[in-house]
């Protein structure tokens, strides 16, 4: 998949050039419904046709933009890999085409730039999604991303052990003699617990670099070695995180981890966009630099004021044009964009008619701009 530079790079250099966007929605894989994306997408290129009608130079465009994305997608049979595809071609060339790894809206586009907005649900994938599955002699880290799943690292704590042999515990059998002291079990144990901790440890370095400032980690395993390792984490990365002591466990498979992080991700994501809203929300009320409403959020956008923008996926559906257009200022200022679903978007939907923003800075009545006091730089989530 694109990430967000990539499309917005992408957006750029064709922003004035006429493109063909397809979008596929292939999250079908019952055999009823074979070919069912073929009759839908056929449907959708009719209709640009007809739109077409009397324009001669468009049509001999569009048309020769169509057979380059259509010469990619006869390459499938009944059904589309993954649950997705996407298209970007203009008359002299094929820009971009794949699968995706989650439904986009069915949709065949041909207009100056590429249709950008239905893409912004897809960017939640490039977000990572590590797991750190752990017990008490052995730790595994897996990062999930763009629908790959990758082990980082496996760890093991008698790697960790050193010279604890040699200093802290007898090399030749020894029993217990009722006088106060510590038998060579007792000894070994502590060394054992000592290699843990040293493990965690190194552990939280692991996933502190594989997630990055923006991705999110599950936590797997015995309910102690769990908190152990909660307690051992960095502050920035306990609010994405998400503890699972069961069913997750040290020893699963590769298949079982990319279906657990796959159920996790839309969880993780679903319930950090519904904070971060509610900061935003919040914020804005307060007159701080947020804004809520469509007005206010249309007024951020034209002064190049937008940080974050926030759309709902009901806006998204409901007015494609008019959330292209917004997505494509936020682009303009190098913004990002969330698109929020479920729970999230009921409630901006209801408080701020589906749109809402975090600002680089609020306007003073005067007009003039006012920063927070020590944050002159800019955080994405």
């Amino acid at each position: 998949m694109l990430t967000h530079e990539k499309l917005v790079e992408l957006y750029r250099e064709l922003k004035e050039h006429q493109v063909l966007s397809v979008y596929i929605d292939a999250d079908q894989h019952d055999p009823a419904e074979r070919n069912k994306w073929r009759v839908r997408l056929d449907q959708e290129v009719t209709r640009c046709r007809r739109q077409l009608d009397g324009d001669q130079k468009g049509l001999l465009d569009f048309e020769q933009a169509w057979a380059r994305l259509k010469a990619r997608l006869e390459r499938f049979d009944a059904f589309v890999p993954e649950r997705g595809w996407v298209g970007f071609a203009t008359a002299g060339e094929l820009w971009y085409a794949e699968n995706v790894p989650v439904p986009m809206p069915d949709g065949v586009y041909w207009e100056k730039g590429i249709r950008v907005a239905p893409y912004v649900r897809g960017l939640k994938q490039e977000r990572p999604m590590v797991a750190a599955l752990l017990d008490s002699e052995r730790a595994r880290v897996f990062r999930f991303r763009g629908g790959e799943l990758t082990e980082l690292e496996d760890l093991r704590a008698d790697t960790f052990l050193g010279d604890l042999t040699d200093a802290d515990m007898s090399k030749r059998a020894t029993r217990a003699t009722g006088m106060r002291g510590s038998t060579g079990t007792d000894t070994a144990q502590r060394a054992l617990s000592v290699a843990t901790d040293r493990m965690v440890k190194h552990l939280m370095e692991v996933v502190s670099e594989a997630t990055g400032p923006h991705g999110f980690l599950v936590l797997g395993g015995p309910n102690e070695m769990v908190a152990r390792a909660s307690a051992a984490l960095p502050k920035a990365l306990g609010p994405r995180t998400l503890s699972e002591p069961s069913p997750l466990h040290v020893e699963m498979r590769e298949s079982e981890v990319r279906e657990a992080l796959d159920r996790a991700a839309s969880l993780m994501s679903s319930r950090w966009q519904e904070e971060l809203l509610g900061q935003v929300i919040d914020a804005a009320r307060a007159g701080g630099r947020a804004c809520l409403g469509r007005q206010e959020t249309e007024r951020a956008l034209r002064e190049m004021r937008v940080d974050t923008l926030f759309l709902s996926r009901t806006l998204v559906a409901g007015n494609d044009d008019f959330a292209d257009a917004c997505v494509g200022a936020a682009f303009a200022q190098d913004a990002m964009v969330e698109e929020l679903s479920g729970a999230g978007a009921d409630r901006l939907d209801l408080e701020g008619e589906g749109m809402a923003a975090r600002l680089r800075f609020q306007v003073r009545q005067n007009g003039g701009p006012t920063h927070a006091p020590g944050d002159e730089s800019r955080h994405h989530p």
